[in-house]
């Protein structure tokens, strides 16, 4: 009897630790003596990341139901934010420095200065070439299995000094990661970088071997090396680099060469994104390699991508939902997004801003510590692009004028980036009515940040409500707010 009652009693004290595990932590927020200021970016008015607003707090502790309601909750916090940033590819770069001095210096200040600019502190850059290149290329000669050709000599034209001077802007510090499109030709079973194929597996030691290259050049060049994807979209077949791995391939990769290659080679502390592809199989990729335990130890996450994952017309965000539901010690990273099929006639199109608004806002709220768009500049085709594939960017660069032009993107990213901060904690947020989007986080300096999104065309009078007092304000048409206590 005495040993099945202390059996119990070691029972329940197991039990008791096992849930104060799954208890979200208290950041004992208070906004007494706070003030709310309101940014605000609005259709058919001149706001683009203006202060439109301060606000005062007032008791309110039962709203009524016609009240519509933006309820924060900063007590309750999840995961920790790592940051927003855009990939630094040579089609970037190649328009970069078409540009007049003064027109480089305006770029960089607006993406990466926190004051004068949005703020970003996370990039994206490729492996040799991708679409986004003025040509094809890889870092070594053909057929060179013991890569002693391999050298970076490309990039020194244009994306490396483009990379050092975003570093700079930014304050000497931007997390960055690399992706792979392709292997080279010589790797792969079709002999071609483009047009998908397979890597070969009597080379995937080989290709292994090459991401420890490209990570010990750049670091060389100054250039620290976040992290690594496996493949960008690895189960797409398009005309230009890409290469497929299915969901096996890609874990046997990542457990039998890269993950102990990296960690041979004293690169262990690199992070390795596994997928890099659609929210539409994200989580098959991820019970896949995230059951398997000697490649889930290698994985640090999952990035995803935003195209090809609509259905009935609403996307698919729950997928990344479900995937921070059944593997929560694994991050998920947006790593790219872009406006595809570039049409000079709308540059103005609300709805380009719209939709990053909306895949942040629900991304965020899923589980995803950053964001990354895809190319920061494109010129006036939206290029340069070896496949003819032309996209929007935040920023256009007119290559003939030196104009640059401001899609509203930018501003709607800029809700995000420029008041979130790498460190922050998303605190549980949500709007009483489907008029009104919303997220939130915690920043480390005890700053809150509340990002509220209308898509209606009509104005929507709302209040922040935390703890029993609120905040009135107004949320214009197709509008996107950030209010900052």
């Amino acid at each position: 009897m005495k040993l099945k009652l202390i059996s119990c009693i070691l029972l329940l004290a197991a039990c008791s630790k096992n849930t104060s595990k799954v208890e979200v932590p208290s950041s004992n927020f208070t906004t007494n003596g706070k003030i709310v200021k309101v940014y605000t970016t609005a259709d058919s008015t001149s706001h683009r990341l203006a202060l439109t607003d301060t606000l005062s707090f007032i008791d309110l502790a039962q709203p009524k139901e016609k009240d519509i309601c933006v309820f924060i909750n900063p007590n309750k916090t999840f995961q920790t934010f790592l940051g927003i940033g855009g990939a630094l590819t040579d089609a970037a770069a190649e328009t970069f420095y078409k540009l007049p001095e003064t027109k480089q210096a305006e770029v960089l200040n607006a993406y990466y200065d926190s004051e004068k600019g949005i703020g970003y502190t996370l990039a994206r850059t490729t492996i040799h070439s991708s679409d986004f290149s003025s040509d094809t290329y890889s870092y070594v000669t053909d057929a060179d299995s013991t890569l002693s050709s391999f050298n970076i000599e490309h990039d020194r034209k244009f994306r490396l000094p483009l990379i050092k001077k975003a570093i700079a802007a930014a304050g000497g510090k931007l997390t960055m990661y690399a992706s792979p499109w392709s292997p080279p030709a010589w790797m792969k079973d079709n002999n071609d970088m483009l047009h998908g194929g397979k890597l070969k597996t009597q080379h995937y030691q080989n290709w292994a071997n090459y991401f420890t290259k490209f990570i010990n050049a750049y670091e060389k060049e100054g250039v620290p090396i976040w992290g690594v994807s496996i493949q960008n979209e690895p189960m797409a077949t398009q005309k230009w680099e890409s290469c497929i791995y299915t969901a096996e391939n890609e874990r046997d990769f990542l457990k039998n060469n890269l993950g102990p290659t990296l960690e041979k080679d004293g690169l262990g502390d690199k992070k390795i994104i596994v997928w890099d592809h659609n929210r539409d199989l994200m989580t098959q990729r991820a019970s896949v390699i995230f059951d398997d335990p000697e490649a889930s130890k290698y994985a640090w996450g999952m990035g995803f991508h935003w195209y090809e994952d609509w259905s009935g017309g609403q996307c698919m965000y729950e997928n990344v939902g479900r995937v921070h539901e059944m593997y929560p010690s694994k991050n998920l990273l947006f790593t790219e997004g872009c406006a595809e099929n570039f049409n000079a006639s709308k540059y103005n199109a609300w709805g380009l801003g719209e939709e990053y608004g909306r895949s942040m806002i629900n991304d965020f709220n899923n589980g995803t510590v950053g964001w990354t768009d895809w190319n920061i500049l494109l010129d006036e085709i939206g290029g340069p692009n070896h496949a003819g594939n032309y996209c929007f960017a935040p920023v256009h660069a007119d290559t003939k004028t030196g104009e640059l032009r401001y899609v509203n993107s930018y501003y709607y990213i800029g809700h995000f980036s420029k008041f979130i901060k790498p460190g922050a904690k998303r605190v549980s947020a949500v709007a009483s009515r489907g008029d009104l989007m919303t997220t939130s986080f915690l920043n480390e300096d005890g700053k809150l940040v509340v990002v509220v999104m209308n898509q209606t065309n009509r104005p929507v009078d709302y209040k922040l409500w935390i703890g029993g007092k609120v905040a009135s304000t107004k949320s214009l048409p197709h509008s996107i707010q950030t209010l900052v206590l």
